[in-house]
């Protein structure tokens, strides 16, 4: 790269950084939106990829094509899920994400999206872009798919802290991007007629700051906070007004996620109100309001147990599931049955 072209995403990424931390300055009252359009801190010519530096400062081009995982084992996988011809998988203590065209394949047959990652915990796409979540470094990178593999075109700086979970919403076009330590959101959208990202506006509530929320879901018009401080959040989506709260018990206290299924709700738990581990579990409820009183059923026994189960979603009409802390199974595919139990539950990896 010549030298004005790097003087000149020096001053960029400057500028950035100080638009970042004057929003994030401005996002105040609990509820608050914070309307802006940051850029992100770097921006990548996508053929500028493939090229690499020699000795002599000139550059070389670099093997193109896809990188294949070595690996022959998941370590804390946080997420599966499947985005157009590909499955998705975030390798989370091993620091990548990892995607195939078959959940068949063994694992050092998948091919390697981005290991330039630190506790990465999900992905999402609209099809055109792919966003990762880079959660101890507290980015967000950006990603597109030339036809043989993903290139790193954008990279977003200071997303809050611990950036946790991204999802894009079709409804909108909008992605959104949690701060899992703050109590913000952060919302990406489009450039108009273009792949270029950039964050549109960040929503604060400020009695999350400091409470660790592990994901959010969109429902309609409303999202609901899982509970990290002993009560979800259901806030409007458009501007994060708290339209109600639900009690749980200290035992569901350190929630991981909320999957809203036929019938109710299926939800993960990591810990107690005390971050102890032991009361990692998964529960079936049919509403969210019977979860104060104890109205809901423990069903991690269809999963065998003794883990800490993570991310959900549905792939093509079956139900996958994330799990660590036991060796032998660390993703799961199941159906639920007429009675909202799990069914037909098999260990993938």
């Amino acid at each position: 790269m010549t030298d004005y072209k790097r003087v000149i995403k020096s001053i960029i990424y400057a500028a950035a950084c100080v638009c970042l931390a004057f929003a994030l300055t401005a996002c105040g009252d609990s509820g608050s939106v914070t309307q802006t359009h940051i850029e992100a801190t770097q921006t990548f010519d996508p053929g500028e990829q493939h090229a690499e530096a020699d000795a002599d400062g000139g550059t070389e081009e670099a093997p193109a094509g896809p990188v294949c995982n070595l690996g022959t084992a998941l370590s804390v996988p946080t997420q599966i899920t499947r985005i157009g011809d590909f499955y998705f998988i975030v390798d989370c203590y091993n620091n990548q994400v990892i995607y195939s065209d078959s959940t068949d394949k063994p694992l050092n047959e998948w091919y390697v999206m981005t290991s330039d990652i630190d506790k990465g915990h999900t992905v999402a796409s609209d099809g055109g872009v792919y966003l990762v979540d880079d959660t101890e470094r507290h980015r967000v990178l950006v990603f597109e798919y030339d036809g043989s593999t993903f290139i790193n075109t954008q990279i977003f700086e200071n997303i809050g802290t611990r950036p946790h979970f991204i999802v894009y919403n079709e409804a909108d076009g909008c992605f959104y991007v949690w701060s899992s330590m703050t109590g913000e959101m952060y919302v990406f959208e489009r450039s108009e007629g273009s792949t270029q990202m950039y964050i549109s506006r960040i929503m604060k509530l400020d009695e999350l700051d400091g409470v660790y929320v592990r994901s959010f879901t969109i429902d309609g018009d409303s999202v609901y906070l899982v509970s990290g401080n002993s009560q979800i959040i259901e806030a409007r989506l458009s501007d994060f007004k708290v339209l109600d709260r639900y009690p749980v018990p200290d035992e569901l206290a350190g929630m991981i996620q909320i999957m809203p299924v036929d019938g109710g709700f299926y939800i993960t738990i990591s810990t107690d109100v005390h971050g102890n581990q032991d009361f990692a579990t998964i529960i079936y409820a049919e509403r969210l309001s019977d979860l104060e009183s104890g109205g809901y059923a423990d069903i991690y026994s269809y999963f065998v147990g003794g883990g800490t189960p993570y991310y959900m979603g549905e792939i093509d009409g079956r139900f996958y599931l994330t799990e660590h802390r036991l060796p032998g199974h660390s993703v799961w595919s199941f159906d639920i049955g007429e009675d909202h139990m799990p069914a037909d539950v098999t260990a993938v990896y």
